[in-house]
C-alpha cells in the first residue's frame, strides 16, 4: 500500500510540473490577417524570425484574409488566453475594419495589446504608363476624364479606400474602385497596367518603385519618407494636408496572463533592438515605434485612442462592410 501511494504522489508530482510548464513550452501561432506576399505578411515573418530565438520557440506565421481581417481578429478573441495565439495587424484591420464591420466582439475590451510595433506611410501610386508624371498631372487628368480612372483597394473597409477617399475630397475628383484581398494582388494588377492608381501602403510596393514597374507620386506624410526620398510629400507635390500612415501591433485573447503578455513584448522589443532585424525593417521602410509607446499599457491607451479617432470618421463616411 505504501508503495502504492509512493507511486500515485509521484504521478501527481509530475502533472502538477505538466501544468506548470514555462511559456512558452510549444511552438507559437502568429496570425496575419491578410494573404501571403504583402509588406504586413513580411514584417511579421521578419519580427517573427527574431521572436522565435528571444522565445525558444518556433513562431508559425498563418495568413488568414478575407472580411477586413475581422475573421483573423476573430479567431484570436476565440482563442485561450495562453499566449499561444497571436494576432498581428495594422490600422486598417484593428481600427477601421472593426468599425466598418458588424463584428461579434469589441477590438479594445474582448483583446490584450501586447507591443506596438513599426509603422510605414501610404503613397499614391500609378502603372507606369499612365500619362500624368506628376501628383498636380494627375490631378488635371484625373478631372478631364472624371470616374475614368480605376484605384485598388485592399476592402471595402481599408485604409487604403480611405487615403483614395481623401484624396478625392481634397481634389475634387472621382476614382473608380476595385476591391482586392490583399496589397499583394492589388500591386500585382497595377504593375501589369490593369488598375491605373493605388493609395498603397508604401512598404507594400517600395521595391516595384525602385524597379521602375510603377509611378510613386507623393507620399502621404507631412515629411519625406527616408526609404524613397526622391519621391514629394503630398504637401510639396501640390495637395497639401493629405496624411495617413498605418501602424502595425501585436494582439492576444483578453485575459491571458500578464507575465505571458510581458514575455511576448520582451520578444518583439529584442527584434525590434536587434542591429540586422533593424536593417531588414528600414529596408522594407518601416520606422520603430516612439520609446514611450512600447509597453502593453502605452499601446493599449495609444489603440484607443486611434478607435476614438477613426470611428467617427468612418460614421461620417457612411461606408458599409458588402
Amino acid at each position: 500500500m505504501g508503495r502504492l501511494l509512493l507511486v500515485l504522489m509521484a504521478v501527481c508530482l509530475l502533472a502538477g510540473e505538466g501544468r506548470a510548464q514555462p511559456y512558452p513550452s510549444r511552438p507559437v501561432t502568429m496570425v496575419v490577417p491578410l494573404p501571403p506576399g504583402g509588406a504586413v505578411d513580411a514584417l511579421a515573418r521578419i519580427l517573427a524570425e527574431h521572436m522565435r530565438v528571444t522565445l525558444g520557440q518556433p513562431i508559425i506565421v498563418e495568413n488568414m484574409g478575407g472580411a477586413g481581417g475581422t475573421l483573423a481578429m476573430a479567431r484570436i478573441v476565440r482563442s485561450a488566453p495562453d499566449g499561444y495565439t497571436i494576432g498581428m495587424g495594422s490600422l486598417s484591420q484593428y481600427v477601421i475594419s472593426a468599425g466598418v464591420y458588424e463584428v461579434p466582439f469589441n477590438v479594445l475590451t474582448d483583446l490584450d495589446p501586447v507591443a506596438l510595433l513599426p509603422s510605414v506611410p501610404y503613397w499614391m501610386i500609378g502603372k507606369k504608363t499612365l500619362p500624368p508624371n506628376t501628383l498636380t498631372e494627375l490631378v488635371a487628368y484625373a478631372k478631364a476624364n472624371p470616374g475614368k480612372l480605376s484605384a485598388a483597394s485592399t476592402g471595402t473597409a481599408s485604409l487604403s479606400r480611405f487615403c483614395g477617399m481623401a484624396f478625392e475630397q481634397k481634389t475634387g475628383t472621382t476614382l473608380q474602385y476595385v476591391p482586392y484581398r490583399g496589397g499583394a494582388p492589388a500591386l500585382q494588377d497595377v504593375v501589369a497596367g490593369q488598375i491605373d492608381l493605388s493609395c498603397d501602403h508604401a512598404a507594400n510596393s517600395l521595391s516595384q518603385y525602385r524597379n521602375g514597374n510603377v509611378k510613386a507620386y507623393a507620399v502621404m506624410s507631412k515629411s519625406r519618407w527616408f526609404a524613397a526620398p526622391d519621391v514629394p510629400t503630398t504637401d510639396e507635390a501640390g495637395v497639401p494636408g493629405v496624411y495617413i500612415s498605418t501602424w502595425h501591433g501585436l494582439w492576444v485573447a483578453k485575459n491571458t496572463p500578464r507575465e505571458i503578455v510581458g514575455k511576448i513584448n520582451a520578444a518583439a522589443q529584442a527584434a525590434m533592438a536587434d542591429s540586422a532585424t533593424r536593417q531588414r525593417l528600414a529596408d522594407l521602410g518601416a520606422e520603430l515605434p516612439p520609446a514611450d509607446l512600447r509597453t502593453p499599457a502605452a499601446f493599449g491607451a495609444f489603440h484607443k485612442t486611434e478607435v476614438d479617432k477613426w470611428f467617427p470618421i468612418i460614421k461620417a463616411a457612411g461606408i458599409k462592410a458588402k
